[in-house]
């Protein structure tokens, strides 16, 4: 097989070549007057894709039926309760980070003891804990809108070297995620569970054991991914994190993650997530209605998830 087909037969590239043609066609209209500020705000928006879909990714990658619904609720959850513990002051910013993530942990917590405790499926037990972590976010925000502390404001705002300050940190969170998935063991037994649970209960993998670290790591990058987003919005919304249920799905679908488990893809998240948001841009740039364009979103995912389907069956 040449180098070119080799590329072409992983599952990856179609989600980058799908987002790299949209990239081109915006920037077409502006005749490229736009080139610097679209892909600066791709790399942004796509940043928070790319955290949350990254743990959908691991959790997806046990295989059939696990999926994790409390992720707009922990993103939400952890922004409103770290602004508020932070009230803006820069010195308690490590503390609010530190709360985030120890709420991540309790939901991941939550949600596996659902899942073994009472032997439901994922997709309802974090269905359940994402009503009550949502519930308590609201009675915890009451309403109120606290602004991030200007350090971290100004952090998840800028750029270094011209490169956005949270995509720095979303590469950061996928270089681990790489490395977990193909230089440890962990990634070995998420694989070999995703193919196939019995037999990796045979061959003396902790299944349960695995699977508890899995949804845990899925609830910590999603309250990270909140408390990061609250900063960059100007404080924590109700509804800051609701986009990201359907999306941190699709990211992993349009990224060439096998839906049936057992294979994770991490350049495709990237690939995924910049492209949902550069399709919608070229999409308001060419002037869509919102009804058509949500119409044109489905049609173009659709497609490229058949294209990269198609062409993965060829390469067998």
């Amino acid at each position: 097989m040449t180098p070119l087909l080799r590329l072409f037969s992983k599952p990856w590239i179609w989600s980058w070549l799908a987002a790299f043609v949209v990239w081109f066609l915006t920037i077409m209209v502006t005749l490229g007057a736009s080139t610097l500020g679209l892909s600066q705000a791709a790399l942004t928006f796509a940043a928070f894709s790319v955290i949350v879909g990254i743990g959908q990714m691991f959790v997806i990658t046990l295989g059939p039926g696990n999926i994790d619904l409390s992720v707009p609720a922990t993103m939400t959850l952890a922004g409103t309760v770290a602004l508020k513990l932070m009230n803006v002051e820069n010195g308690l910013i490590l503390p609010g980070l530190l709360v985030a993530l120890v709420i991540g942990l309790v939901v991941g917590l939550c949600n596996y003891a659902l899942i073994k405790a009472l032997r439901i499926p994922p997709i309802i037990a974090t269905l359940s804990t994402s009503f009550i972590v949502q519930s308590a976010a609201i009675w915890t925000n009451r309403g109120l809108r606290i602004k991030p502390p200007s350090v971290l404001a100004e952090f998840t705002t800028s750029n270094t070297l011209g490169v956005p300050n949270v995509a720095i940190v979303a590469l950061l969170v996928s270089l681990l995620a790489w490395f977990l998935l193909e230089k440890t063991i962990y990634g070995r037994w998420i694989s070999a569970i995703g193919q196939s649970m019995p037999a990796a209960r045979m061959a003396g993998i902790p299944v349960d054991g695995t699977r508890f670290v899995t949804y845990l790591f899925c609830a910590v990058l999603a309250s990270v991914a909140g408390y990061l987003l609250a900063c960059f919005s100007g404080g924590a919304a109700l509804n800051m994190g609701s986009e990201y249920l359907l999306m941190s799905i699709a990211v992993v679908v349009i990224g060439g993650t096998a839906v049936a488990g057992g294979d994770s893809n991490v350049p495709g998240i990237w690939g995924a997530s910049l492209f949902m948001f550069l399709v919608v841009s070229m999409l308001n740039t060419y002037g869509v209605g919102a009804g058509i364009r949500l119409i044109m979103t489905g049609l173009i995912i659709i497609s490229v998830i058949m294209l990269a389907g198609g062409r993965r069956a060829d390469m067998r």
